[in-house]
């Protein structure tokens, strides 16, 4: 499956993906997160059920702390 994030294609095994499951493949697990996919924000109580499909777009922001 190949997915764009933030504008590079990411090539994966498994056809079956979620959000979720996508974030702990990116060692992103516990960062604050802004995911859009295809255009449309996904919320985060909704990234265990957010499947992917190949050729989807996403963006992906993290928070940034500091004063």
């Amino acid at each position: 499956m190949e997915i764009y994030i933030n504008g590079n294609i990411r090539k994966f095994d498994s056809g079956n993906m979620t959000i979720s499951a996508l974030i702990v493949t990116l060692n992103l697990t516990g960062k604050r997160l802004a995911i859009e996919k295809n255009g449309e924000i996904v919320p985060r109580s909704q990234f265990s059920e957010e499947k992917l499909q190949d050729g989807d777009k996403l963006e992906i922001v993290g928070a940034v702390g500091g004063g």
